[in-house]
C-alpha cells in the first residue's frame, strides 16, 4: 500500500457517515399532484420545517424535491448547533459591512432572532420526540492567534446580552483541559450550544411533516415557474402542478429554475471525514467534555465526536474547487493531524461533502423574488438551526401570523454585478483567505 493511500481503513466509504443510521429514501413519495395551495421547492431543513408548520395548521402543501428528501446538506452537515454566534460573520472574519450598516438595534434584533431559532430547535425536538442524539454540551471557538482572542473578547458582552449563548473566554491553560492539542492560544466557550445527528434529526422532522399531512414528491426537479391565473404553474420532471403560493428552499443547491435567487447565493462545499473507532484512551483524551469545536479562522475547521463517542469527525473547506472524496480526505487528514498528532495512526473510514449557501452580506434571508415567490436562504454554514428556523418563520407568515417586513432577516438579499451564479472566483478568494490564515498563524 502506498503512503498516499495508507490513511484509509479497509472498509473506507464515500457514503456519509450519518447515512449509516438514516439514509435519504422515497418512502413518503406521493407523486406530483395537479394542484395545491403551497408548493415548496426543496426538501431540506427549511422546506420540511415550513411544510410541517403549514400542514399542522391545515394548509395543503406539497414539497417538490429534485432527488431524495434530505440528500443535500441537511443530512451531510457537521451537526453542531447554536444560536447567534455566527450572525453576519463573513469569511473576512469581520461582521459584514451590510450587516453592520443597519445599526446597533438591527444587529441586536438579528442576534435575538438567531437565539429564538435555537430555542425553537430544542422545542421542536422535544415536541415531536425526535431521536437525534441531541446534547447541549457546549462549543469551543478555538483561536490560533492573539488577534482572534481579542475579537472574541469584544463580542462576548453583546452575545451574552442578546442571545442564550452564555459565552466566556478560556485561557490557554484552561483550554488544554478541554482539548488535547497544543496549537491554540485560547478560545471562547459557548455553553449555549450543542450537537446532534443531522440525518436522524432530518428523518424525524420529515416523519413529523408527513404525519401532519404534508405531501412529498421525490425525483421531481423543477424546470420552470411561471405566473398563472390566481397563482403559479410549476413544471417538474414528473409533470406540472398549479399552486397558489410558491416557497423556494433550495439554498446551496439553487439552480437555473430560479435565476434571480441563484445570482444571490454562493454555494460552497464543506468536506468532512470520520475516523475508524478510536482506542478508548484516545477517545477519553481528545475532547474530554464532548464539546463541538469550530475554529476562529477565516477558513474554518470544525470537529467533534460521533454521537456514540467512538469516532472523530473533522470537517472544513478542504479546497475551493472540485475534489474527489479521497483527495479531500487526505487534505482533511493532514489538517486534523496538524491539530492532533495523536491521530496520525488512525484510519479514515468515511469521506463526504455537501454545499452550504453563503450570501453576499453573510446574513440569512427571508423574502420574495420578482415573481412573488417566497424564499428562505443563506445558512452561511449554520444550517441545522438557521434553515429549520427560517422555514418555520416563513410558514408563520404564510399563515398570516408573522410579517416578513418586520423580521430581523427580512432585509433585501444583495447581489453583485460580477456574480451570475458561477463560482469562478472561489478558488482565488478561498486560497487568499487560507494564505492569510496561514501567515497569521506563523506570526
Amino acid at each position: 500500500m502506498t503512503a498516499r493511500s495508507s490513511i484509509f481503513a479497509p472498509d473506507f466509504s464515500e457514503t456519509p457517515y450519518w447515512w449509516d443510521d438514516w439514509r435519504p429514501n422515497d418512502a413518503g413519495d406521493g407523486g406530483v399532484p395537479r394542484e395545491t395551495d403551497v408548493a415548496i421547492i426543496g426538501a431540506g431543513y427549511a422546506g420540511i420545517s415550513c411544510a410541517l408548520e403549514l400542514a399542522a395548521h391545515g394548509t395543503e402543501v406539497v414539497v417538490l424535491e429534485a432527488g431524495l428528501p434530505g440528500i443535500g446538506a441537511s443530512t451531510l452537515s457537521g451537526g453542531q448547533v447554536t444560536g447567534g454566534v455566527n450572525v453576519g460573520k463573513s469569511m473576512s472574519k469581520r461582521v459584514s459591512a451590510a450587516a453592520a450598516a443597519a445599526g446597533k438595534a438591527t444587529v441586536e434584533d438579528r442576534l435575538r432572532e438567531a437565539a429564538a431559532g435555537y430555542r425553537f430547535l430544542e422545542t421542536l425536538i422535544a415536541r415531536h420526540g425526535i431521536d437525534c442524539d441531541y446534547r447541549r454540551s457546549g462549543r469551543i471557538a478555538a483561536a490560533w492567534t492573539a488577534a482572534q482572542v481579542r475579537t472574541w473578547e469584544g463580542r462576548i458582552a453583546r452575545l451574552n446580552a442578546h442571545t442564550d449563548s452564555d459565552v466566556r473566554m478560556l485561557e490557554r491553560s484552561e483550554l488544554r483541559s478541554e482539548l488535547a492539542g497544543e496549537v491554540y492560544v485560547g478560545g471562547a466557550l459557548i455553553n449555549g450550544a450543542g450537537h446532534l445527528h443531522p440525518a436522524k434529526f432530518f428523518g424525524g422532522l420529515l416523519a413529523a411533516a408527513l404525519a401532519a399531512g404534508a405531501k412529498l414528491a421525490c425525483h421531481a426537479p423543477v424546470t420552470s415557474i411561471e405566473r398563472a391565473s390566481a397563482g403559479y404553474r410549476i413544471v417538474t420532471g414528473r409533470g406540472e402542478i398549479r399552486a397558489r403560493r410558491v416557497v423556494i428552499a433550495t439554498n446551496g443547491y439553487t439552480g437555473a429554475a430560479t435565476p434571480w435567487l441563484k445570482r444571490r447565493l454562493v454555494p460552497v462545499t464543506s468536506h468532512q471525514i470520520a475516523t475508524e473507532i478510536l482506542p478508548a484512551e484516545l477517545r477519553r483524551s481528545l475532547i474530554p467534555k464532548d464539546r463541538g469545536v469550530a475554529e476562529a479562522n477565516r477558513v474554518t475547521a470544525y470537529y467533534r465526536y460521533s454521537p456514540d463517542g467512538q469516532r472523530f469527525l473533522f470537517g472544513g473547506r478542504a479546497r475551493f474547487y472540485p475534489l474527489d472524496r479521497k483527495a479531500s480526505a487526505r487534505i482533511l487528514f493532514s489538517q486534523m493531524t496538524e491539530r492532533f498528532p495523536q491521530l496520525r495512526d488512525v484510519k479514515v473510514s468515511h469521506s463526504w461533502g455537501g454545499k452550504v449557501a453563503v450570501t453576499l452580506d453573510a446574513l440569512p434571508h427571508l423574502g420574495r423574488d420578482p415573481q412573488g415567490c417566497y424564499y428562505a436562504a443563506g445558512c452561511n454554514g449554520s444550517g441545522v438551526t438557521t434553515m429549520t428556523w427560517l422555514g418555520h418563520r416563513l410558514a408563520r407568515h404564510l399563515l398570516g401570523e408573522h410579517d416578513l417586513a418586520l423580521d430581523a432577516f427580512g432585509t433585501p438579499l444583495p447581489s453583485h454585478p460580477l456574480y451570475h451564479g458561477q463560482t469562478w472566483f472561489m478558488p482565488i478568494l478561498g486560497s487568499y483567505f487560507q494564505l492569510r490564515d496561514h501567515m497569521e498563524k506563523r506570526r
